[in-house]
Formats: structure tokens, sequence, C-alpha cells
């Protein structure tokens, strides 16, 4: 999105200062996830944030989850469980609105949970890379590292449903 010839995507722009190499993608995917946000999102109008074309989810969901999921999946990678506060989240992200944040404020969430999780991988050491993780309440195991790399590309993975339903919703041709 914020790509053109003069503007390389994120991973080709060479690596993040204090990032571990072996996490150099998952840090380049999110700080991608945040230009592409504030490229598209950030102006988009209440009207748009709440439109759910053909039943799929709202934009304000996706941006609610994005920062919600980037926080729970940090903590998971941290050793720590959820505290209420994020269980919470995580149960009224589906949840319309009663007074809609504007889209920037939205964004700006989005944004501030990057940076929190990049300076977590600047924290993070090659030996705990691999070091296992209970996930959830069920406590599936993962690792810091799959951790990590799963925050990047879910995060992708809603910011490119952010995109199209942007596009559908003001009517626009990819």
């Amino acid at each position: 999105m914020a790509n053109s010839p003069s503007r390389p995507e994120v991973w080709l722009r060479g690596p993040v200062e204090g990032i571990n190499p072996a996490l150099m993608p998952a840090a380049h995917a999110l700080l991608q996830v945040a230009e592409d946000l504030g490229e598209v999102a950030a102006a988009l109008s209440p009207s748009e944030l709440v439109t759910a074309p053909g039943g799929a989810a709202p934009i304000y969901f996706h941006l609610r989850h994005i920062a919600g999921s980037i926080d729970r999946l940090t903590t998971y990678a941290r050793g720590e469980k959820l505290d209420e506060s994020q269980r919470a989240a995580l149960r009224s992200e589906k949840e319309p609105p009663g007074k809609m944040e504007e889209a920037p404020a939205l964004v700006e969430k989005v944004v501030e949970a990057i940076h929190r999780a990049i300076e977590q991988m600047r924290k993070t050491s090659d030996a705990s890379l691999y070091e296992p993780r209970k996930v959830g309440s069920a406590g599936l195991l993962s690792t810091v590292m799959g951790l990590l790399f799963h925050t990047a590309e879910h995060a992708q993975r809603h910011t490119g449903q952010v995109i199209t339903t942007a596009r559908i919703v003001r009517g626009k041709a990819p």
C-alpha cells in the first residue's frame, strides 16, 4: 500500500535496528501493517468502519482485533497469562461499539501495539526463541518464536481484510 518505486515495502528497506535477524521478517511484517493501515484505514468514516458488506466483519472489528491479538500473543510470548482486562477486550472485539471511535484512534491503537511488539522483539534473546510457551486457556504449546511470527502473520491477515473491505465499502477497484 505505502509502496512505490521510491518507497519499497518495509522488508526491502533493510534491517530494523536492534532486531534479532531471526525475528526480522516478523518485525518487517508488523511495520508494514502499521503503514498499510495508516494509509488505508485512518481516513475511513464512522459509517465505513461499521459497514459489513455481504456479512463480512466490519473494519472496526479488524482494527480492534489486530491491536488486541498483538497484545495477547506477545503476552503469551513473555510466558504470561492474560489478565482480566485482556480477556474483556477479547470478548468485546466483535460487539458493535456503543460510541464509535474515530478511525485514526483505532489505527493508533494498532500502531501502539505494534511498537510494543517491536520493543519486545528487541528484548527477546536468541536463547529464548525456542522456549515453550502455553497459549490460551487450553494451554496449547508454541514457542516464543512461533508466537512472535504468528503475531505478525495474524496482523497481516486482518490487514488484508481491512484493505479489501475498505475498497468494497468505498466502491473502489483494486
